[in-house]
This record gives structure tokens, C-alpha cells and sequence, in this order.
């Protein structure tokens, strides 16, 4: 394993000193890869920290491109970037942050024609999509790679994170077996969205991810974490295996990814009004 350089050392003194972290962390996290699908109000806060962290390898999947309506909690983004994919966007800011860290662009809808193939490199993924629809085709396809995946969602001034490592604990799926039916939930376009929640929430999600590369501290695997930014409280809620889970459970039925329907990381854009 190759050692850290002096401008390494020097980039990441701060948490090379942590005495749980030292340098072997800092190494774990160098040859680390990890797919962030969305690069969104999610994802920028966890693409930019796993940047500066030092992370070897970040994938970044999204086939939306800059909206002027994005920049208000999109921080990855500037107005300069409208109208720019996002990952193109997303990629020139964290090379500029960190030249170390290889950034893997795919500019493509996430669906379960091409799941399993952009899974396949990482050893880590991270949640950061804004709909139902994207979030259980994520997450069903990271849990057949065997793939940790590190999940939150956001809604006017709240948040909610787990973390499902394959095997070893409850899944998404334990909790809420199905999507909800369409039009029960609002999505950020239709109810709203407060700048700092998605960055409280994503910020956390790096952290899980640190974890996950290093084997230091407890994830939230097992755990269901509730952020409520109107009254600035956290509340968690233990979440276990549920044996008759279609996906993990004793006699899974969700064995491919055949009953989802195409996919995407962002809903395509309304058609416009008639005139």
C-alpha cells in the first residue's frame, strides 16, 4: 500500500491526528470507492466532505442538469453551472477541491437495465435520489450486489436516514415493504424543501460512509435516524429484520431487479402547459 505524500499528510493532518482515525484510516479511505446516485441537495454535501476526506474513487450518477431552482440547497452548484449536467458540474468542483480523488462521471438515467453494472466498481453507495421510484431500484439493486447503501430523504423541514449493509440487519424493505401508492407523498417540487435539511442529512450520510470505509465507530445499520429542523431534534427509532421481508426475509420473492420499471434519478421535466 503506497504511503501518504508530505502535501497528503499536511491536506489531512486534522483527522489523521483523531486517535480512532491515524493514518491507517486515512489509507482505508484513499483506496475506498463510492457511488453517489444524485447530484442533488443530497448529494452535494456527501460528494463534496467524501471529497475532502480524501476517498479515492467517487462515482457520480445523475441525468438531470442545472436548474436556477436547484441552487438554493444544490451548493455543489453555482449560477454559472445552470443549464450544465450535473455530474459535469458536480465533478469540476471536487477535482478543484481535491486533485487526489478520481471522480467517475455517468451522465445516465439509473434503471434496472444498467444497475448492477454501475454498482459493480464501488464498495459503497449512497442514496441521494428524490423519488420513490428511484429510491426502492437503488436500494433492491445495492442489496443483491451486496453493497452497503447509505440512505436519507428529505421533505420541507425534515430528514431520515438508515444505513443497510446486505446481510447483517434490516433493510428498507423491513420497514416500508412497498412504494407508497403515487400521489400520497408530495416530492420536493410539490411541497417545498429547506436549503439546510438535505445538508444536515447529507453531511451525516458522509460520515456514515467515513465509517463504513474505516470499520471505526457504529453505523445506523439497524436504526432509523429522524431529523426534525423546526424544533432542532434528533429522535431514532430501532428498526429490525423482518422475517417475511420480500427481499431479505426468510423466503425473499425479489430476487432480480425484473419488477421494476424503468428508472430514474430525477422525474423528467412536466410537459409544457396548452396554450
Amino acid at each position: 500500500m503506497p504511503l501518504l505524500n508530505e502535501e497528503e499528510i499536511r491536506r489531512y493532518s486534522r483527522q489523521i491526528i483523531v486517535p480512532e482515525f491515524g493514518v491507517a484510516g486515512q489509507m482505508k479511505l484513499g483506496k475506498g470507492k463510492v457511488l453517489v446516485v444524485g447530484a442533488g441537495g443530497l448529494g452535494s454535501p456527501v460528494a463534496l466532505y467524501l471529497a475532502a476526506a480524501g476517498v479515492g474513487t467517487i462515482g457520480l450518477v445523475d441525468m438531470d442538469v442545472v436548474d436556477l431552482s436547484n441552487l438554493q440547497r444544490q451548493v455543489i452548484h453555482g449560477t454559472g453551472d445552470v443549464g450544465r449536467p450535473k455530474v459535469e458540474s458536480a465533478a469540476e468542483k471536487l477535482r478543484r477541491l481535491n486533485p487526489h480523488v478520481y471522480v467517475e462521471t455517468h451522465h445516465v438515467a439509473f434503471g434496472p437495465d444498467n444497475a448492477m453494472d454501475l454498482l459493480a466498481p464501488y464498495d459503497v453507495v449512497v442514496d441521494a435520489v428524490d423519488n420513490f421510484h428511484a429510491r426502492y431500484l437503488l436500494h433492491d439493486a445495492s442489496y443483491l450486489a451486496g453493497k452497503p447503501l447509505v440512505e436519507a430523504g428529505v421533505l420541507r423541514f425534515e430528514g431520515l436516514m438508515t444505513t443497510v449493509v446486505p446481510r447483517k440487519g434490516a433493510c428498507y424493505r423491513c420497514v416500508f415493504p412497498e412504494p407508497p401508492p403515487p400521489g400520497t407523498i408530495p416530492t420536493c417540487q410539490e411541497a417545498g424543501i429547506i436549503g439546510p435539511i438535505p445538508g444536515v442529512m447529507g453531511t451525516l450520510q458522509a460520515m456514515e460512509v467515513i465509517k463504513l470505509l474505516t470499520g471505526i465507530g457504529e453505523t445506523l445499520s439497524g436504526r432509523l435516524l429522524i431529523f426534525d429542523g423546526l424544533g432542532a431534534s434528533f429522535r431514532e427509532v430501532a428498526i429490525a429484520r423482518n422475517p417475511k421481508c420480500p427481499l431479505c426475509g426468510e423466503h425473499p420473492t425479489i430476487k432480480d431487479l425484473s419488477g421494476h420499471a424503468a428508472g430514474w434519478v430525477c422525474p423528467p421535466p412536466a410537459p409544457p402547459a396548452t396554450p
